[in-house]
């Protein structure tokens, strides 16, 4: 019986000198990429052969029925700056990125497709522009070689609704290739299909964000994975499902009953009124309200209103509960500055 091609050991945390550990992490999603993989390896190599500080990639096989594990396995053995992560299936893009994330050493960390429609020659440019004091570079595809109906039209769409829902603009969402700090991602938790929201999720620490033009190329080997009416529906779909789940995180994850006692206010405040109004027609006008939908309707808003307060308080419960027993703090420090005095020594800690 065949056995896969072990995988790279990877170094203890505590055995990382700060000469070894990386400065760049290149975090790759791979799925039925097999075609590409050569070039890809080909291509990053040659956009970071001038860096003078360490890199490392981390390719994530995301359950590929090819071929794709067996050539990365091949790079890892022949490159050591080269670590693979292999699912057990096709888990999706923000599983395979956050694991990226998780392994990732580097202070910078680069995302990208592994189709080759992101360049990695775009890579040290975007790299430099973080160094000027940026949290996240995102890229944008401004030619971008794609169809107009199954790939652009949607995207400017989700794009202007994304840009208007969370108040973090960029033009282009959906493109992959970013760079980010390592504070960024590491404190960012991603769940369905949020990887494309990292900058918008992140927005709440208070992040300095640019967007920078990169170049796109079509997609040469390989299918894409985001073909067909139904699949572009489907996605669709769950993209507007987690953008309402980051409008609340970036808005009521710490405080939900304001929103939930704002609908439940609202709700009981319309039923009251409208029980005060069938109160007035029943004892002075005498008006039978036996057959009136309006009671009803008053009813089930005291009800739903009464409702709605009720899981505001329980998530205030749940909020509470989360961050005292992780000890997490609502708040992100950039900079620390801390003069000498009897028994301290100064300190400046500056983060991104």
């Amino acid at each position: 019986m065949a056995t896969d091609p072990p995988l790279p050991a990877l170094p203890p945390g505590d055995a990382v000198t700060e000469d070894a550990r990386p400065y760049l992490s290149v975090v790759i999603p791979v799925f039925d990429e097999e075609p590409n993989i050569p070039g890809l390896y080909a291509e990053i190599t040659a956009a970071l052969a001038a860096m003078t500080r360490p890199y490392e990639v981390i390719a994530i096989d995301d359950g590929s029925r090819d071929g794709s594990f067996a050539a990365l396995a091949a790079l890892a053995e022949r490159d050591p700056r080269w670590r693979i992560v292999r699912f057990r299936k096709n888990f999706g893009q923000t599983p395979a990125f956050t694991a990226g994330f998780d392994l990732s050493l580097g202070e910078w960390i680069v995302t990208l497709d592994a189709d080759l429609q992101n360049d990695p020659a775009d890579i040290p440019m975007l790299l430099a522009k973080a160094e000027e004091g940026y949290d996240v570079v995102s890229g944008w595809r401004v030619r971008r070689k794609d169809t107009m109906i199954a790939r652009k039209l949607p995207s400017k769409v989700a794009n202007w609704l994304i840009a208007h829902v969370t108040g973090v603009t960029l033009h282009d969402y959906g493109c992959s290739l970013k760079v980010y700090h390592t504070e960024v991602v590491k404190n960012v938790r991603l769940y369905g299909e949020l990887h494309r929201f990292v900058p918008a999720v992140a927005s709440s620490m208070g992040i300095r964000l640019v967007e920078v033009p990169v170049n796109h190329r079509p997609r040469e080997l390989g299918t894409s994975k985001y073909t067909g009416f139904v699949k572009t529906i489907s996605r669709a779909t769950k993209v507007f499902l987690d953008l309402l789940m980051v409008r609340f995180l970036l808005s009521y994850s710490t405080r939900p009953l304001h929103i939930f006692g704002t609908l439940g206010l609202s709700s009981s405040g319309i039923g009251f009124l409208l029980g005060l109004r069938l109160t007035y027609e029943k004892l002075v006008l005498d008006e039978t309200l036996s057959n009136r939908p309006l009671l009803t309707l008053a009813v089930l808003l005291i009800i739903v209103g009464v409702q709605f307060l009720s899981m505001g308080l329980l998530g205030e419960l749940v909020v509470r509960t989360y961050h005292e027993t992780q000890n997490k703090p609502i708040y992100a420090i950039r900079t620390l500055v801390q003069a000498a005095a009897p028994g301290r020594t100064p300190l400046r800690r500056t983060g991104h």
